[in-house]
């Protein structure tokens, strides 16, 4: 017998979820291949760790940089434990597929789906949170290489260490890298929220995930908060 994808999903889905892999991919590779020719929020952050990591070589007591770094890393684990609590409560619903079904065919703007079209949309926001799962966890893993740097770093003493000139560059790149990865778990967050919209009907899965690409389009390159870190402060657009 012929497998057809329409025989699980409608056209209508099939289109809408395209759209919003084609926002999710698109928008990942806009951010990843723009940040570093442009005035935008990643490639303004990685001027501010290198700056960082230059004051880490004059300062002989470190702590205080271990400290941030820890705090960083405690919102990573955050982050993990929270995504494995949302995949245990997306399998336990795909146990329990009638009963979501039930659920939602009760609500009155809530286009009426079958128990197919329904386990797809499941499945998704589960690859889209596993996807998350390790992301965040590369990210924990690079922000515990950065740690080691700072315990080998030279001491402001060593003038002359032969690793001297490369230390704040490559840990600077390191935090980066870490950060780069927990943005692109932060990003599958928003997108899952976005996949939310598709349990009411396709064409709102469309609408939220083109919002989502507009709310990370303006926070990366439009925002006030951006504004404030790469130029003069003027006090516009403060709250």
């Amino acid at each position: 017998m012929a497998f057809s994808l329409t025989s699980i999903l409608p056209l209508p889905d099939m289109l809408a979820l395209g759209w919003f892999f084609l926002c999710w991919v698109g928008y990942a590779w806009y951010a990843d291949h723009r940040r570093w020719g442009t005035r935008e929020l990643a490639s303004v952050l990685h001027e501010y760790r290198l700056r960082w990591m230059r004051r880490v070589l004059e300062r002989e007591n470190r702590i205080a940089d271990t400290v941030v770094l820890q705090t960083v890393m405690r919102s990573d684990n955050l982050f993990i434990t929270t995504t494995l609590f949302i995949i245990a409560g997306l399998l336990s619903s795909l146990g329990a597929v009638e009963r979501v079904q039930a659920m939602v065919s009760g609500i009155g703007f809530i286009a009426v789906s079958s128990r197919e079209t329904l386990e797809v949309r499941i499945l998704v926001l589960i690859g889209i949170f596993v996807f998350a799962f390790f992301k965040f966890t590369w990210s924990l893993r690079q922000f515990n290489f950065t740690l080691m740097l700072f315990a080998s770093a030279p001491m402001p003493a060593e003038k002359d260490a032969p690793d001297r000139a490369d230390f704040a560059p490559r840990a600077a790149m390191m935090v980066t890298h870490g950060f780069a990865s927990f943005n692109r778990g932060l990003r599958a967050y928003f997108f899952g929220l976005a996949a939310l919209a598709w349990f009411i009907q396709p064409w709102a899965l469309v609408l939220a995930a083109s919002w989502v690409v507009a709310v990370l389009y303006w926070r990366d390159s439009r925002s006030a908060t951006l504004a404030t870190l790469a130029g003069p402060v003027t006090g516009k657009g403060l709250p």
